[in-house]
């Protein structure tokens, strides 16, 4: 089932799947994003895992335009720790081709790096296939 998140003006600014033949959460975001719709976003995840837990996160931001630096601690602060707390274990981030985007989750992979399994991935057949490699449990 798709979910898909909008912003007050309709617009789509995210879509949140599962995927049950790999067993893991798809997620595509788009265009520029704010504090309030990457909390709710997030939270969206972590309901997600809280009511059906699976191990793996797909976060595709090839549609993603602009920085979002400034949500980098909520996420490190609050949504780590509960979705971690979920049972996520990997984190497959496929990039924005945006400069602003991509230093934006750089930063966010040294703040969090060390508490989840997150690579960065330029297309998303690498992230897939990444993700698709990772054992549960392990």
């Amino acid at each position: 089932m798709l979910t898909s998140l909008r912003r007050g003006d309709g617009s789509v600014y995210l879509t949140v799947e599962r995927n049950q033949r790999d067993n893991w959460i798809h997620a595509r975001w788009y265009g520029h994003q704010t504090l309030g719709t990457i909390m709710d976003g997030g939270l969206t995840y972590v309901e997600m895992l809280r009511t059906e837990p699976c191990p793996k996160l797909l976060n595709d931001h090839q549609n993603l335009i602009g920085a979002f630096t400034e949500a980098n601690t909520w996420i490190q602060q609050v949504w780590t720790p509960l979705i971690i707390n979920a049972g996520l274990r990997y984190f497959a981030q496929v990039v924005s081709p945006d400069i602003f985007s991509q230093l934006s989750i750089e930063n966010l992979q040294q703040r969090i790096g060390d508490t989840l399994q997150m690579q960065l991935f330029e297309d998303i057949e690498m992230a897939e296939a990444w993700l698709r490699a990772q054992e549960p449990g392990v």
